[in-house]
């Protein structure tokens, strides 16, 4: 099986040529659930932008490779990474009013992605965004499209960004934070869609996380990112049983209160 996704000793620098992600490889393929634990401005987010083509002003692919559908996209100018971005590699950040018109109702916000991603005609992509959202567990559709960001909670305006990130039936989900500012149970209902939706789609997820716990529920193999490097890298049960590396450690200590060792055998 071939990856849809792939970093190779991917080097990231800012223009003074400081270098903010260093050597940092990975891939994925359908099906495969990727967790990126670590504390912010480690490199983490960056690396995922990377994957996206969106990399922050003054923030360049130094060496290495990024790859989709065993395409090298290192150089490629932004019409290429079009083709690309949201048709292959959707994405969910961690705050979703930021990524909607607070003046326009969701449902048409929604409706646009599908024309624009999908090629969805227009007298269909009402009942195609209608669609979306129930499968997305969302009750009392219709009232959701006609509502605004500020008529919203937090899990729900998450609910539609994955529908947009959803539109275009991508192979890979990337969702970077996108539980962090939720409660506790809004934010377990999530990870149970994202889990849901990565195996009735064969999906590929990669969940960026700070919080160790957040992504030992998800993912099968995990990625500790520390000052831009990745520090570990292996099956997320054998992360967590048999920590090797003492930054890790340190994460599974701190994370100790929050009940961690629920999901160990």
């Amino acid at each position: 099986m071939s990856d849809i996704a792939a970093a190779s000793n991917l080097v990231l620098t800012a223009a003074d040529g400081t270098e903010l992600v260093r050597g940092v490889s990975f891939a994925v393929q359908p099906g495969d659930a990727l967790g990126i634990v670590g504390e912010s401005g480690s490199g983490k987010t960056l690396t995922c932008r990377a994957l996206l083509g969106i990399l922050p002003v003054g923030i360049g692919i130094a060496s290495g490779t990024v790859n989709v559908d065993g395409r090298d996209l290192t150089a490629a100018s932004e019409r290429e990474w079009r083709g690309v971005r949201g048709t292959r590699i959707g994405a969910v950040f961690q705050d979703p009013a930021s990524f909607l018109n607070p003046a326009i109702p969701v449902g048409a916000q929604l409706q646009e992605v599908l024309r624009v991603t999908a090629g969805v005609p227009r007298n269909r992509s009402r009942d195609r965004a209608r669609e979306l959202l129930d499968d997305l567990g969302i009750r009392r559709v219709d009232l959701v499209l006609r509502q605004r960001v500020a008529e919203l909670s937090g899990g729900m305006l998450q609910r539609v960004l994955i529908a947009m990130a959803l539109a275009a039936d991508p192979a890979v989900l990337i969702a970077d934070e996108a539980t962090t500012a939720l409660d506790v149970t809004v934010q377990a209902e999530l990870l149970e869609l994202l889990a849901r939706l990565r195996r009735e789609r064969d999906l590929a997820l990669i969940l960026v996380s700070h919080d160790l716990a957040v992504v030992a529920q998800v993912s099968e193999r995990v990625l500790v990112f520390r000052h831009g490097r990745v520090v570990e890298d292996g099956p997320t049960i054998d992360v967590l049983q048999e920590p090797q590396h003492e930054y890790t450690r340190s994460l599974l200590a701190a994370h100790a209160a929050y009940g961690l060792e629920r999901f160990l055998p």
